[in-house]
């Protein structure tokens, strides 16, 4: 079990260290937005979700409602619920239910793919490893960010605070050059993002992310149906 752990934490530093830049800029937006340090590092805490996280501000920022966060969390993370299916095929006998809900709290898209990646199955301890790693990167980069935006200049943590934003690009734009079809679809997300943004400026910005994703993957699915044998 200690091995398992070790090598767990050993294969998740390297996304500790990239959460720890990526959730420096939360951190700045966190703090930007009227949170505290200490808000800002329990949001990380609690959810491990940068995209999430990042709506959940804007809404917090913006007055929103409950259900409104409900429905842009729900939109936004329900990836991991696909995830979650994926990998329990890779889990071992050791992997309890109480396992499995404790487990659960640490998948990401980096943890996910390294978990996959492994040959054999995953051991509880070795995935905690993971998720250690993982947790520290992520509140400890959001703690440094909050206080930094505190303490900076505001020309500075505003520079600083496009980090978040420049890990969304890198998310979405290797796939869409490799992809015409992903490229429209986001194409026709950031288009709705804009109408909404400029012109139908009375719908909140919560609901605008969720109505934009949910046309652009509609759209996405009546372009470009993906076949069986290809599926």
């Amino acid at each position: 079990m200690s091995k398992d752990l070790t090598r767990g934490m050993f294969h998740g530093l390297p996304i500790a260290l990239g959460y720890l830049s990526v959730s420096f800029g939360f951190g700045i937006k966190a703090v930007h937005s009227g949170l505290s340090v200490f808000s800002a590092a329990v949001i990380s805490a609690m959810n491990l979700t940068s995209a999430g996280q990042a709506a959940g501000v804007d809404i917090i920022a913006a007055g929103g409602t409950l259900i409104e966060m409900a429905l842009v969390q729900l939109t936004i993370n329900i990836r991991y619920s696909l995830m979650a299916i994926s990998l329990s095929q890779k889990l071992d006998g050791k992997f309890t239910v109480p396992h499995r809900l404790v487990a659960s709290y640490g998948i990401t898209d980096e943890i996910f793919a390294v978990c996959s990646a492994q040959p054999g199955l995953i051991t509880p301890a070795y995935m905690y490893g993971m998720i250690i790693a993982a947790f520290i990167g992520w509140v400890g980069g959001t703690i440094l960010g909050a206080a930094a935006g505190e303490l900076l200049p505001a020309s500075v943590s505003s520079a600083m605070g496009i980090v978040l934003y420049g890990m969304f690009l890198a998310i979405i734009i290797p796939p869409a050059k490799k992809d015409m079809r992903i490229l429209a679809v986001v194409a026709a997300a950031a288009g709705a993002s804009i109408l909404f943004r400029y012109v139908l400026t009375e719908v909140t910005s919560g609901f605008a992310v969720i109505i934009s994703a949910a046309a652009a993957a509609a759209l996405g699915a009546a372009l470009f149906p993906v076949g069986e044998e290809e599926q």
